[in-house]
């Protein structure tokens, strides 16, 4: 098996608590810990008009209903473009998900690396038609949420789109318990599609480093400067130190992944010229 460079996404989701200054530190030390990219999210809140009655009491809110919560949180598109901006500015790619077709429109409209479309919407064909047809570059799809039927329809819809398309393994719990991340599905989709994702909603790095070693080329991670924050999302995310090991890690076990030659190393050389004794080869 041949490995490539791990392509690692450092996920802000809605960790930047809806203020721009965070979003732009996070952006820094996701840099700082040698990750690829930055994710960010975008909704056109005024579409989801049944939030408006939805109560949210949780000590996690920023607003007394979930569409105030929401609200609350969402970056304008201005916002997305500044902190594209910033990304290109300090060296690191930037990227969103998108929840609808007017944010796709307008993340579109940055033209990014790649558009990510999230667990929750991996059965809304109209948004993905959307996208396919007016964005030429690599779509990131999500498959938690969904059932193994789900699955496989969604599989067939993208089977002459596979050049563009990467494919992410995941379950949508936050943070999911290691029984349930079912990581050997990875090698099926390694089995159907050219290029194949791990979005981790685990805890600790371990099971990152699992998916890549089981073929997955992308390696997405919430992250957070404080697990201890207010937010949904903080307690399955990596803290700075957290994302900078992965990522050493990863990169560690991208040199390690190869096969040996005939020949012994030349550190390996040192040491049998000191420590072996007598001629014992055959």
């Amino acid at each position: 098996m041949e490995y490539k460079k791990c392509i690692i996404i450092g996920e802000c989701g809605c960790n930047h608590q809806g203020d721009i200054e965070i979003a732009k530190k996070m952006i820094k030390q996701i840099k700082l810990s040698g990750a690829d990219y930055c994710k960010f999210q975008k909704r056109n809140i005024d579409e989801y008009s049944e939030w408006k009655d939805r109560l949210y009491n949780s000590g996690n809110s920023f607003g007394k209903t979930y569409y105030d919560h929401r609200k609350f949180l969402e970056f304008s598109i201005e916002q997305h473009k500044e902190l594209k901006k910033y990304c290109e500015k300090i060296g690191i790619g930037y990227s969103s998900s998108v929840w609808d077709i007017k944010s796709a429109k307008e993340i579109i409209s940055l033209d990014p690396d790649y558009i990510k479309i999230p667990s929750a919407l991996n059965n809304n064909y109209e948004l993905m038609e959307y996208i396919y047809s007016n964005y030429n570059k690599f779509v990131h799809i999500s498959v938690g949420m969904a059932t193994r039927e789900e699955r496989e329809k969604l599989y067939t819809y993208i089977d002459d789109k596979k050049d563009r398309t990467i494919i992410y393994w995941t379950t949508s719990e936050y943070p999911v318990k290691f029984e349930d991340v079912f990581l050997l599905e990875i090698k099926g989709l390694i089995d159907k599609f050219k290029y194949v994702g791990y979005s981790a909603h685990n805890l600790g790095i371990a099971i990152s480093l699992v998916s890549y070693v089981l073929g997955c080329e992308f390696i997405e991670h919430h992250f957070t400067l404080d697990r201890t924050m207010k937010g949904n999302d903080h307690s399955a995310s990596l803290e700075p130190y957290g994302l900078q090991k992965l990522c050493r890690d990863l990169k560690a076990a991208e040199e390690s992944l190869t096969y040996k030659g005939n020949n012994i190393t030349d550190g390996e050389k040192l040491n049998r010229d000191k420590l072996r004794r007598g001629k014992n080869d055959f």
